[in-house]
């Protein structure tokens, strides 16, 4: 069945047939018992989170690019905290007065103490004159307890005046290491051990006044000791078991993926509540059902909810629903090549959100306070911004931020909730074969499948108007050059229905002295009088100054080569790829020989560009995001380029450009290109004329800039010129106040010179916009986290 393309849908080509399918198995593929192997620490593969966890885990509501699942939401502003050193200095203190105060208690130097004791006990419970408790009364407990009491009294009023808790809370947030939090504890608890033990915690002595100790048995002093000996244990491991709780407890908040309670009746995603306010109450306990079982994965239930989404609105859709939901369970409404995961998965992502988490915004003056330690994720609505990286080599940008990109979007695509094409080198860390629908080996005899040349159109206007962009160079007019290309390929067409290969339309651009004769033969023949006069016109501009067929001509023979024989065929020996099946749920990678056809390489770049940005905006479904990423795009960006990646917003569609160094794009396009993307990205070690690019673009802010100034005390009092004198002698300084002036500046929020050389290795400094307009200022991120 199908549900909105899932498994593919009627072509709507305006040309010939082309086999832009993407590949499905023979046969629909026999629904597991047990759920594919998935690689660990994603959700439902075993490795820490189950798909019923995952499922369960808060998301809160949260801005752009916030990693949002299990987020804890920081406050606005950052709250005014003592510094360490004062916190433990004033806790150490507090302790000392609290030991000195309750020693002159214990001691006796402190009169009157148990004058509130004996106004509210029995007078015979104690001796005469202010004595101490008579034996065999209750005053010897009552005194031991009132002791106990007066301790804990001293010691709480103290301690929150020393802000004791607090101080331990920030010393294990400073040292998070396990090993110190156990020291700690571990020093803590033999200290208060040895007081207990000394009797300076009058624990001892309400333990003892508790305990029936014999008087008249013959052997009374050996059970009163051994009595004695078990209370001084019990009071131990009551002094000790907090500490140990202490140190048992781990520090910060809830660990994320695990849900901090229970879901209310009716809302709990795991028993598909919208199914059954539908009324599919079997399919929902089937669904349940097999995730209780451990049979569904995170990618199975994306993609059941997103084919729900289109179905829940027809009622005859329902219906289909329910019986592919029967007959297959988890493995229903599967993508058309048969995969249920992606091989080689290894960043953390979130497909209810459809985000990936890339790293953690660092904690820093840099970053605003709520954004720190806080996850920072990507999803298609900033990514339908388009997106430009620029890093050199060895900065991570492909293992660290395009692989993680790839990996989402192929996850969303196994999902049908969106399609891909990949374009980078040989070799290149974009992910394994197996993880793609099709691979294009440009120069690899071995490829099954080819690279349309013309973008799977018939309007040889159009395909005049792609292949131009590509071809074009900096000195020739792409009008002009379509226009030339066009008066080719439409007589060609109109002739072999079809456009010409390479080394043909090479051979027309050049003029050879049997291509246009013949062409003009079989036209007149045909009674094409229209394409005649196109003919006739290329003729004669043919070798005029300015003509753009030479260079075309030129630029051309880079891909009319050995090396790619046997490509970019029309004949149908070869399943040629079009970007008509964006249409499709597609993962497409296609490789460019980078070494030895660099400028062939990246001339082809150029035509998978303008060719996805033309079909992008013609898709007649756009309910799929559809993504383009090119590892490298260096001397790709064209004029057409920036026009075309600002009409992406409203296609649900976005490019991902990958640059070296911001000089890989023509001067003029430089700040148009930035001003085009929505979000930007520069890594460690970009230039500082790079940085000048970007630091132009992300603006200024208004901060506030502190001042102080020095002045020299001078006091016409003997008496403290005399002490001003001996400071002076003691600390070699003179005696000083500092004036402190605050004022509001305008400052850039990343300067050049910070870009180039404050930014660690592994960060990057990102940007971002929501396809609504929401914008993220500059964020310092550690992509190693």
């Amino acid at each position: 069945m199908e549900f909105e393309g899932t498994h593919g849908s009627r072509s709507t080509d305006d040309g010939p047939p082309r086999s832009d399918r993407i590949p499905r198995p023979a046969a629909p593929p026999p629904m597991p018992s047990t759920p594919p192997p998935t690689p660990p620490g994603t959700a439902g593969t075993g490795g820490g989170t189950t798909l019923i966890d995952w499922l369960r885990t808060p998301r809160p509501a949260a801005g752009p690019g916030v990693w949002r699942y299990g987020h804890v939401p920081r406050p606005d502003r950052e709250p005014d905290e003592t510094p360490l050193r004062a916190v433990l200095s004033g806790a150490m203190v507090s302790f000392l007065a609290a030991i000195l105060l309750w020693s002159l208690l214990r001691n006796g130097y402190i009169p009157y103490w148990d004058v509130l004791l004996k106004l509210f006990t029995p007078g015979d419970w104690w001796r005469p004159l202010g004595g101490g408790p008579q034996p065999g009364t209750g005053g010897p407990l009552a005194l031991a307890l009132y002791r106990l009491a007066l301790f804990a009294g001293v010691f709480y009023g103290i301690g929150r005046f020393g802000r004791w808790p607090y101080a331990w809370r920030r010393l294990i947030q400073e040292y998070r290491h396990t090993a110190v939090r156990v020291g700690l504890a571990l020093v803590a608890g033999i200290v208060v051990v040895a007081l207990v033990r000394g009797g300076w915690v009058p624990l001892k002595d309400v333990a003892y006044a508790l305990m029936p100790f014999e008087k008249t048995a013959p052997d009374a002093m050996y059970i009163n000791q051994r009595r004695a000996d078990t209370a001084q244990q019990i009071v131990t491991l009551v002094a000790v078991l907090p500490f140990v709780r202490l140190a048992l407890r781990r520090p910060g908040n809830r660990v994320a993926g695990v849900p901090s309670h229970a879901p209310e009746p009716g809302t709990d995603p795991v028993a598909w509540p919208e199914l059954r306010a539908a009324g599919l109450v079997e399919a929902a306990d089937r669904l349940a059902a097999e995730a209780a079982a451990g049979t569904m994965n995170d990618v199975d239930h994306t993609r059941i909810r997103t084919v729900w989404k289109a179905a829940r609105s027809a009622p005859d859709r329902q219906a289909a629903f329910l019986r592919e939901v029967h007959a297959r369970g988890a493995a229903a409404f599967l993508h058309p090549s048969g995969a249920r995961r992606l091989p080689g998965r290894s960043a953390a992502h979130d497909l209810l959100l459809r985000q990936v988490r890339l790293g953690t915004v660092a904690d820093g003056p840099r970053n605003p306070y709520p954004r720190r330690n806080t996850g920072l994720a990507l999803d298609p609505s900033v990514l339908g911004t388009s997106m430009l990286a620029v890093g050199p080599s060895g900065s991570g940008k492909t293992t660290r931020l395009i692989r993680p990109l790839v990996e989402s979007l192929a996850l969303q695509a196994l999902a049908g909730q969106a399609a891909l094409v990949v374009v980078g080198s040989v070799g290149s860390a974009l992910g394994p074969d197996e993880a793609y629908d099709i691979v294009i080996g440009i120069g690899d005899p071995a490829s099954p499948h080819d690279l349309d040349l013309y973008g799977g159109t018939g309007d040889p206007d159009q395909a005049a108007a792609l292949l131009a962009d590509a071809l074009a160079d900096e000195t020739t007019d792409t009008r002009r050059a379509a226009t030339a290309l066009a008066q080719l390929l439409g007589p060609f067409h109109a002739v072999h229905g079809r456009f010409p290969l390479v080394a043909e339309l090479r051979e027309l651009l050049d003029g050879g002295p049997a291509a246009h004769p013949s062409l003009r033969t079989a036209l007149e023949r045909d009674g094409q009088s229209a394409l005649v006069r196109e003919l006739d016109a290329r003729q004669r501009q043919h070798g005029t100054a300015g003509d753009p067929a030479t260079p075309l001509a030129d630029r051309l023979a880079l891909l009319d080569r050995p090396a790619f024989a046997g490509f970019f065929d029309t004949t149908r020996t070869k399943q040629p790829f079009t970007m008509r099946a964006l249409e499709h749920p597609v993962r497409v990678r296609i490789d460019l020989p980078e070494t030895g056809h660099a400028e062939a390489s990246r001339l082809l770049a150029r035509l998978v560009l303008a060719q996805f940005l033309t079909r992008a905006t013609a898709r007649t479904d756009r309910s799929r995001f559809a993504c383009l990423v090119l590892d490298d795009a260096g001397h790709t960006v064209t004029t057409a380029t920036v026009r075309g990646l600002q009409r992406l917003r409203s296609a649900n569609a976005g490019v991902v450009l990958g640059l070296r160094t911001l000089d890989d794009v023509p001067e003029h396009l430089r700040t148009p290109l930035l001003g085009a993307v929505g979000c930007r990205v520069a890594l460690a070690g970009v230039t500082t004329w790079d940085g000048k690019r970007f630091a132009e673009t992300w603006g200024t802010e208004w901060v506030q800039a502190r001042d102080v100034t020095s002045r020299t005390v001078r006091s016409d009092e003997p008496l403290t010129r005399v002490v001003h004198t001996l400071r002076k002698l003691v600390t070699g300084r003179a005696v000083t106040t500092d004036a402190v002036t605050v004022r509001e500046v305008e400052r850039e929020r990343w300067s050049a010179s910070d870009l180039a050389h404050a930014v660690p290795p592994g960060h990057a400094v990102l940007s971002l916009t929501h396809v609504r307009g929401d914008h993220v200022p500059p964020l310092l991120v550690d992509l190693r986290n």
